[in-house]
This record gives structure tokens, C-alpha cells and sequence, in this order.
């Protein structure tokens, strides 16, 4: 998949740069901020690697101060319903790591780096305040969680954790290489467990997203947070 740059106003630098998974999600955000916002929306493809690369490469031009993650994700229910929304206030590498004789063990734990990206107080307070989103830890997953019996094990290992997604912590990581913060905003669809299309809710999640984008502060407020 191809990232796709949607910027509002090509060739003049974006403050704030919105990361997303496909262009659903980036056509929401887009109508959510509105013409003239002052934002850069990439969609940058499944994943985080894609998002870490999409990210990266945006960043690389210059001009962004601040990176938010956003689309739609799994809830760990009840802390998130299908369609409420989650502010991340640590946005976290659930599966980055090693199965040990005593269990999984993250890079953290072997030393190799970090699995956690903690978001700026003030900005969490300012999205959160805005669109009234829950606020919690958004797990990042390169598989999606498809049983009961591991949605209990990431219950288990990240008690704090409100929703899972797969690019954020991918995000979270460009960001940190250029010296910006990162935070994630993300619309629930369907609840973390067994996995039941059926019971996906996609048209009001990216609805959801929609309005907590229309519901934020104008981009040179959000850029003061940081």
C-alpha cells in the first residue's frame, strides 16, 4: 500500500501532521478539520511499519511540530463501547519483543529500546476535553487480537489499555526520531475478542472520528500544547 499525502495547502509546511491507516479514515479526518486547517493527513498504509516509514518521510520535509496517530480500532470493552472514542495517553508496542520459558518479555525487558511512548499531559487533556474521549493506554499490534484468550492476556499485561490499532506506536516512534511529540486519537469499531465482521461497526466509527476531529481546536492551539 502507497502512502497518500492529502496536504490542504500543497507545497506550504503543515503543523500538524494526522497519520492514518487508509484514505476512509483519511477522508473522515479531513472533513472533520475542515478546508484550511493548517493539517498534513497521510495515509500511510497498514501496520507500523508502513505508518513508521509514511511518518517518517512526511517529517522529513520539516515544518510539522506535532504527529497525532488517528482511525479507527479495537475497545477493550467496557472502558470503550463501539463508537466512543480514545485519547491515548501512552501509546504502547504490545507484541514488540520474546517468548521466554517465564512468558513474553518485551524489548524493553531484553534491553533493546522501548515499547512505550507516554503523549504530553496538555495535549492529552486538550483532545480528550474536545471531543470527550475516553483516556487510556492505545495498544499497538501487528495482529489483530481475534480470541477471547488473548484479549484476557493483553487485559492481563496492559491494565490501562483501552483500545488496540496497529500503527500508533509506529507513529509514536518517527515522531520521537525528529524530536516531536506524538499522540493518538482513535474511534472504536468493534470490541477487542473473537472476531465477528458482522459485529464491526465501521460507518459510525469513522462517522465518530469525523466529529472528534470537527470538535478539536484549531491547529495553532493544538501546536501550543506541545
Amino acid at each position: 500500500m502507497t502512502a497518500e499525502r492529502t496536504d490542504e495547502q500543497p507545497g506550504r509546511a503543515a503543523g500538524l501532521l494526522v497519520v492514518v491507516a487508509v484514505e476512509a479514515e483519511a477522508a473522515a479526518v479531513r472533513r472533520g478539520l475542515g478546508p484550511g486547517s493548517g493539517a498534513e493527513v497521510l495515509a500511510a498504509g497498514v501496520g507500523p511499519a508502513a505508518a513508521a516509514a509514511g511518518t517518517a518521510v512526511a517529517l522529513a520535509r520539516g515544518g510539522h511540530r506535532l504527529v497525532l496517530s488517528a482511525g479507527i480500532a479495537g475497545g477493550f470493552a467496557p472502558g470503550a463501547p463501539v463508537g466512543s472514542l480514545v485519547v491515548a495517553d501512552a501509546v504502547l508496542a504490545a507484541d514488540l519483543g520474546a517468548e521466554t520459558p517465564d512468558g513474553f518479555a518485551d524489548v524493553t525487558e531484553l534491553g533493546f529500546g522501548t515499547v512505550r511512548h507516554p503523549v504530553p499531559p496538555a495535549l492529552v487533556k486538550t483532545l480528550a476535553g474536545a471531543c470527550g474521549g475516553a483516556v487510556g493506554e492505545v495498544l499497538t499490534v501487528s495482529t489483530v487480537t481475534g480470541s477471547a484468550e488473548r484479549a484476557e492476556l493483553l487485559r492481563r499485561r496492559h491494565p490501562r489499555a483501552l483500545a488496540e490499532a496497529m500503527e500508533g506506536f509506529g507513529v509514536a516512534e518517527a515522531a520521537a526520531r525528529f524530536g516531536l511529540a506524538a499522540g493518538e486519537l482513535r474511534a472504536v469499531s468493534n470490541a477487542v475478542g473473537p472476531r465477528d465482521r458482522a459485529a464491526w461497526r465501521i460507518g459510525a466509527a469513522l462517522a465518530a472520528l469525523e466529529r472528534a476531529f470537527a470538535a478539536l481546536p484549531p491547529v495553532p492551539h493544538l501546536l501550543l500544547e506541545v
